[in-house]
């Protein structure tokens, strides 16, 4: 399958990836205007949110891969795989 030129790219998906980014924009500024907005930055999920951060804007490639891998959880190889109900 051949790939999408970047032109096609722009023309099918800016409007979509503009409106996500301004959704993430404005949870940012949420956070920043919480009354306990200075406690939130030694939560976790703020470091998480601040690394993709930078993953999107560096000029590697893989981006949605090194992104996945942030919100991911670690293998743990004593999880215990849900048994179905019957």
């Amino acid at each position: 399958m051949k790939p999408l030129s970047a032109n096609t790219v722009l023309d099918h998906y800016f409007l979509d990836a503009r409106a996500r980014l301004l959704d993430v924009a404005a949870t940012l500024d949420r956070l920043s205007r919480g009354a306990d907005a200075a406690a939130t930055q030694a939560d976790p999920r703020v470091a998480k949110l601040a690394k993709a951060l930078e993953v999107l804007s560096s000029d590697g490639s893989n981006k949605a891969e090194q992104i996945q891998q942030i919100f991911s959880l670690e293998y743990d190889p004593g999880w215990n795989r849900p048994q179905p109900r019957f």
